[in-house]
């Protein structure tokens, strides 16, 4: 009997999907989501809950290192492959499958892994050649590419398995391992939350370390005393996570210190920000109804709002939100949206599990957002995280309201997404600036929460130089 054959097909028959979007892969990683979850396809958060490695977007360079991080620390059997647009994915997924199920496949990476890890003298393995793996990443996107695109991730049901250790009152802290960080507690009781822990690091760069583990360094924190200091990355493919982001954070304890944001690269000029679109078509001169808009910034706060659910715990209401999101996406009129945006509103809105967990975290008042340059639903809430998915949740219910509304389209009049649209100032420029200032003195489990409730759009910034090149 060919046991190995016989693994190899079960593997296939049902992936694990690790989803790694790249700047301008917003279109693609939609489509990579939808596809998963019609095919039953379960979205893995770590590389090693993964059997398939999705990479979407448009090919850059600057994030191969993280990407072959990713495929580096996959367990066998495992297939990688890219789908550089959304008509690509379905391809790709099935390139993916085939991949995975394949022994030749499966019997080149083997010895590709084993090539590429260095022994010491007592037989265990050491390390692994970064040099190697770029070789290996970059045979099988050669492949990918040659044969159509495929692999996603992103997942429904325990995605976020970690190391947590509990603290008081039952919640959990994310242990810090220089890749990424956890949420801040686990849901409980008798609202269907699930467990939820650490996020595993997706590409979150070494340090020179053996393992790519950083060394840490002594310093005083705010208390005077002497203390080790960690630096620890968060991005740029985490799951969940804004694409191309990088944030490079220094811990005393379990408490952010000091906080370096960095932007990814950025698409080509030809790339336009999905979520945007609209506005950037008005400015251009064609007719945009406000309808139109109101569809799309309603499908693009329910991502957000799906990002940070799945960060906070919650994969249920996170899937809920995604078919929401496809549905206005795909055109589903209002009438037929309403009643089920209405029970999720009213579950996410009034559960005190979610209200707990994220009470107090990340907190700003509108004035001091404002005054920061931030619009928007981040100013509007004025408060927390708490306070910042709630107003998500009003601001959907009022667009879908608004989906028959067949006036033009105003970009100065009718805020974007992320806030109020300047070609030259995009919403999420702000949002990313503020960042370190509600990150630094925050728990290390808390930062994913605070990045999801504010959920920039790197890709907004490449409409700045769009409307520079038309001035």
């Amino acid at each position: 009997m060919d046991l190995t054959g016989l693994a190899l097909r079960a593997s296939a028959a049902r992936p694990r999907v690790l989803l790694a979007t790249l700047p301008g892969g917003t279109a693609a990683r939609l489509r990579a989501e939808r596809s998963a979850r019609l095919r039953d396809w379960p979205l893995a958060a770590t590389p090693a809950q993964a059997d398939l490695l999705l990479v979407v977007g448009q090919d850059c360079s600057r994030p191969r290192a993280a990407v072959n991080r990713l495929w580096q620390d996959m367990p066998a059997p495992r297939a990688l492959v890219h789908a550089g647009a959304a008509d690509d994915v379905e391809a790709a997924l099935e390139a993916g499958r085939a991949r995975l199920g394949s022994p030749a496949v499966q019997h080149r990476h083997a010895e590709a892994s084993a090539a590429t890890t260095r022994y010491d003298d007592d037989g265990r393995p050491r390390h692994r050649e970064s040099s190697g793996g770029a070789r290996h990443h970059d045979e099988e996107a050669r492949h990918s590419d040659a044969r159509a695109h495929g692999e996603h991730a992103d997942g429904p049901g325990g995605r976020h398995a970690g190391a947590h250790a509990p603290h008081e009152g039952g919640r959990a802290h994310g242990g810090h391992d220089g890749q990424g960080a956890g949420n801040r507690g686990d849901h409980g009781g008798d609202e269907g939350h699930g467990h939820h822990g650490g996020h595993g690091g997706h590409g979150g760069g070494g340090t020179g370390m053996p393992g790519g583990l950083p060394m840490a360094e002594q310093g005083e924190d705010r208390d005077g005393l002497t203390l080790d200091r960690l630096h620890v990355p968060l991005g740029p493919l985490l799951a969940d996570w804004p694409a191309g982001l990088t944030v490079r954070l220094i811990l005393q304890g379990d408490v952010i210190q000091e906080v370096d944001v960095e932007g990814g690269p950025t698409p080509s000029a030809g790339a336009a920000p999905f979520w945007v679109e609209p506005w950037l078509r008005a400015a251009d001169g064609d007719r945009v109804s406000v309808g139109e808009a109101a569809r799309r910034r309603a499908s693009a706060r329910l991502d957000s709002l799906a990002r940070m659910l799945s960060v906070a715990g919650w994969p249920a209401e996170a899937t809920a939100a995604r078919r929401l999101r496809d549905d206005l996406l795909d055109g589903v009129p209002g009438a037929s949206v309403a009643p089920r945006l209405d029970r999720f509103a009213r579950r996410v809105g009034r559960s005190r599990t979610l209200a707990w967990l994220t009470r107090g975290i990340g907190s700003v008042s509108g004035q001091e957002a404002r005054e920061a340059g931030v619009s928007g639903p981040a100013a509007r809430a004025g408060g927390d995280v708490t306070a910042r998915y709630r107003q998500w949740l009003a601001d959907i219910r009022s667009d879908v309201g608004r989906l028959e509304e067949s006036s033009l389209l105003r970009p100065a009049g009718e805020e974007s997404p992320r806030g109020d649209w300047k070609s030259d100032a995009p919403p999420s420029a702000a949002l990313i600036a503020l960042l370190p200032r509600l990150l630094r003195g925050a728990e290390l489990a808390a930062a994913r929460l605070v990045v999801a409730s504010l959920d920039p759009d790197l890709d907004e910034l490449t409409a700045c130089g769009r409307g520079a090149a038309r001035g």
